[in-house]
């Protein structure tokens, strides 16, 4: 039998390193785990440590809680601001305001939809452009209840607004010609009520994306009738026939966002959308289909003025837009336009209110209001459905007097 100090391994294995123990001086040893008493000096150390620089910046700067809590109701609508860097070299810096503070998703409703999404290979806005609402939307009770916003396409545009995150190229991947039976297939296993398709510009194709976009519509009226499609669409490139062709593929709802006021569209958006083409696309769109609901949406803190955005409500509701949303433009990198300015919810309200008394059918404005907004949905969802109940009942008296006239005739 083999004795203790017998080491055993395998034939072909490789030699065992012999590991020499670290010798360390009893003096050493004691100076690093003993503690000093009255009668002993503390040691002395003779290492330079580097300045931690980097812990202080850390810990100057904003912490998890900040991004997380929800606000206090006595909070003032300030902004707060903090000092980082090393001393000598600090820099002042603006946190958020608490009113754009909002949960991190990390909800099993949520974590579900991403799996349907990237199972069936769709992307969707809410992702891509790094909607501070996903959690809200996308983390409902059921999957009933949440509401994305699915972009076709892909996720590469070939545009390049300088707010936008979405990735952009001259040449983006071809379509999937898969895409609208999975899209469709996705929402009719969700069981929506109301859902929202978008998709990134594609100028490298003659018809826009027009038609693929027509095409998924269409799916999904055929697997889910009773269903509410809103389409929110580039602008095609001025091309009114296609215009025309998405609005009359079935959906309820037709939006394009004029994104900003008229003086600021080309510093914020692409040389290639302009505002009096974003009109024009709203304005054909309601025309090419009785009934159908036109909205838009506008970002707040840009630079604009009170003139301005009173010069842009007038233009919409001149072209009968139905519905419009105010939202808070958030800088999603560096690379992006700065905030100009972090806009109150009180002034939200404000333009909310001065909307609907110029006839909007519909207002969303707040904060983090984005075009896609739950609430704003919902309303929609519901006028929709009153109008079909309205036509129905319109429908069926005008049946039942020319019934009556006949048989008086006879």
């Amino acid at each position: 039998m083999a004795s203790k100090a017998t080491r055993l391994r395998c034939l072909y294995a490789p030699p065992i390193p012999t590991v020499r123990p670290r010798l360390h001086s009893t003096r050493t040893f004691a100076t690093a785990v003993s503690e000093p008493t009255e009668s002993t000096a503390p040691p002395t150390s003779t290492t330079r440590r580097s300045p931690t620089t980097f812990k202080d910046r850390l810990n100057a700067g904003p912490s998890l809680s900040d991004f997380v809590s929800p606000p206090r109701e006595d909070e003032e609508p300030m902004l707060a601001t903090a000092l980082v860097g090393p001393a000598g070299k600090q820099k002042e810096i603006t946190r958020l305001p608490s009113w754009l503070q909002t949960p991190i998703p990390n909800n099993a409703n949520y974590k579900s939809i991403k799996r349907d999404l990237r199972g069936l290979n769709l992307h969707t806005v809410c992702e891509e452009a790094r909607c501070p609402n996903i959690s809200d939307c996308w983390g409902g009770s059921d999957k009933s209840a949440a509401t994305a916003t699915i972009m076709l396409m892909g996720d590469t545009c070939t545009r390049g607004c300088r707010f936008c995150s979405v990735k952009t190229s001259k040449a983006p991947s071809p379509l999937d010609p898969h895409e609208p039976e999975h899209t469709a297939e996705a929402l009719k296993r969700w069981g929506l009520g109301y859902v929202v398709l978008t998709s990134v510009d594609r100028d490298d194709l003659a018809d826009g994306g027009a038609n693929h976009f027509a095409e998924t519509i269409m799916k999904i009226k055929s697997k889910a009738p009773g269903m509410l499609v809103e389409a929110l669409t580039g602008d095609y490139a001025g091309d009114l026939e296609m215009v025309a062709k998405v609005a009359r593929s079935g959906l309820d709802v037709y939006a394009h966002n004029v994104e900003t006021v008229e003086e600021l569209t080309p510093m914020v958006r692409d040389r290639r959308a302009k505002f009096r083409q974003s009109l024009s696309v709203l304005k054909h769109a309601k025309e090419a289909k009785e009934g159908l609901i036109t909205k838009t949406s506008i970002m707040l803190g840009l630079g604009e003025t009170q003139d301005q955005l009173w010069e842009t409500l007038k233009e919409l509701r001149n072209v009968d837009v139905d519905v419009v949303t105010f939202g808070q433009y958030m800088r999603p990198t560096k690379r992006h336009m700065p905030v100009h300015t972090y806009v109150t919810p009180v002034v939200f309200e404000t333009w909310r209110q001065r909307a609907l008394d110029m006839g909007f059918l519909y207002c969303a404005s707040g904060p983090l209001v984005r075009s896609s907004y739950k609430a704003g949905e919902a309303f929609i969802e519901n006028v929709i459905k009153k109008r079909a109940r309205k036509n129905q009942t319109a429908l069926a008296e005008g049946a039942i007097t020319s019934g009556f006239e006949t048989t008086n005739a006879s």
